[in-house]
């Protein structure tokens, strides 16, 4: 089968898992062509009890390389914002729309260089998306940046429009996979403030978008 045909995660995702369940089936996922050059799948990290849900765009170099998600510097923006809007770290259950690192390697050494995932990569990650959602109950859920955005509201998203605003779920009577959160937060992806050019500027609102998921959990 080539990468084109892949079906998609469907096939590797376990009727009837938990959280842990989960993590360990999607080491072995090959749904889509980016398992072949990645170092592993990055699944999430958090309890399935949390009450804030943080979906990103994907792992980025050091989080493939040590299996966790938002352990880079975007991790550290997120973990200083966390702690500033007075969210409990240990609330949070962190995650990624695509499981697998996407790079192109350039220059002295072929460092690994980001590259945004194609629809075709969110496409084929969802269906882990929807299991950690059908388990999770989060009461707000935060969307990082345009790609998790475009996994959970579709491709109408854009952040710049709807970020920092309370977007309530569906209720938990409709069958969509996300129902039971209380509300969707969207901001921009942390590494956005790492590369602004007046990255206090950025920062600040930022943070500014997290108070607002924060005052949702008070």
């Amino acid at each position: 089968m080539n990468d084109i045909e892949r079906p998609g995660a469907q096939e590797w995702v376990p009727a009837g898992a938990d959280i842990d369940q989960l993590r360990s089936a999607a080491r072995d996922c090959r749904g889509c062509e980016l398992y072949k050059d990645a170092t592993q799948t990055v699944f999430s990290q958090g309890a399935a009890t949390a009450r804030v849900v943080f979906v990103g765009e994907q792992p980025g170099d050091q989080e493939d390389r040590q299996g966790i998600p938002f352990v880079g510097p975007a991790g550290r923006v997120l973990d200083r914002a966390l702690e500033e809007a007075g969210i409990d770290r240990s609330d949070a259950y962190v995650t990624n729309a695509v499981k697998h690192f996407r790079f192109s390697r350039s220059g002295p050494g072929k460092r690994r260089l980001h590259q945004t995932p194609d629809v075709a990569h969110i496409n084929a990650c969802k269906p882990w998306l929807e299991a950690e959602l059908a388990i999770l109950d989060p009461e707000v859920l935060v969307i990082l940046g345009s790609i998790a955005g475009r996994a959970l509201l579709g491709p109408s998203f854009r952040v710049t429009k709807q970020r920092g605003t309370l977007i309530p779920m569906p209720s938990r009577d409709d069958e969509d996979f996300a129902r039971k959160a209380g509300f969707m937060v969207p901001t921009v992806h942390p590494s956005a403030v790492l590369r602004a050019d007046d990255q206090d500027t950025a920062y600040a609102a930022f943070l500014a978008d997290l108070r607002i998921a924060a005052a949702a959990l008070a």
